[in-house]
């Protein structure tokens, strides 16, 4: 499978300006990739209290997304602000070529920017087969919480990541994902924008794509906007698993 990053600045709260910009950063993608993952909130921006901002789950966003998705004949994966029955979501979708979409909410949310006030949390993980991967999409501070992320039974092949994760925590991030990817012998993709949001928080990109030892397949330049792609296989991380058999000594968890 063929995977694709977009590390790239967000225009704080305009939406039709996000939108264009990505359907030709998508455009150009067409026929060299599988699946194409976007950052956190791609359209907005961290934006956690302008809730004008959100749209229907299957308003505009979700169907330029479907419309790009079939006509480029890949995936694609991040996270808008959504409202669904009187409730707002940083919600995380995954739309297949077919024109079929996986979503799910955001599980944690970010306190400390005050996401909590004007976001209801999810209750599920957003899991999905395509490619002959296992994929498992969380956003952003859902990478402190490794219980949320616990691969019980390798349930998923390959983790991701979309965020807005800032430049002041960014060794956080680094350590975080290396560490999500050894403790559940999975890839691990993690996508993060660079530029100044319009709350003055920068943000230095550091995306990453690892193997299940926390090997870097691809590397990121600092504070550039950049698109790469990487090829995974299954085969390595499977005689991996069968090799060094952790996953099957790993506690149980069950989420209430």
């Amino acid at each position: 499978m063929r995977i694709s990053i977009i590390q790239d600045t967000i225009v704080w709260a305009d939406k039709d300006a996000n939108l264009q910009k990505t359907g030709e950063q998508l455009a150009a993608l067409a026929g060299k990739t599988d699946l194409v993952v976007l950052p956190e909130m791609f359209t907005t921006g961290f934006c956690t209290d302008d809730l004008h901002l959100a749209e229907p789950k299957e308003g505009d966003t979700i169907q330029k997304l479907k419309l790009w998705s079939n006509k480029y004949a890949f995936a694609i994966a991040g996270s808008f602000i959504a409202s669904e029955e009187g409730k707002v979501y940083n919600l995380s979708f995954f739309v297949y070529p077919d024109g079929s979409v996986v979503t799910a909410g955001k599980r944690h949310l970010f306190s400390m920017g005050g996401e909590q006030n004007h976001f209801s949390a999810g209750n599920k993980r957003l899991i999905v087969n395509y490619c002959g991967f296992n994929i498992c999409l969380l956003v952003c501070y859902d990478v402190r919480f490794p219980v949320w992320a616990r691969n019980v039974n390798n349930e998923y092949d390959l983790l991701i990541y979309v965020a807005n994760f800032p430049e002041r925590r960014i060794n956080d991030w680094d350590i975080l994902l290396r560490a999500r990817a050894i403790e559940n012998q999975t890839y691990v993709c993690g996508v993060n924008r660079v530029g100044v949001d319009g709350l003055g928080i920068a943000y230095n990109g550091h995306s990453a794509l690892l193997d299940f030892n926390a090997n870097s397949l691809l590397t990121f330049p600092e504070n550039e906007s950049s698109i790469q792609t990487a090829e995974l296989t299954p085969e390595p991380l499977q005689r991996y698993r069968q090799k060094f058999a952790v996953w099957r000594d790993a506690d149980r968890f069950e989420l209430k």
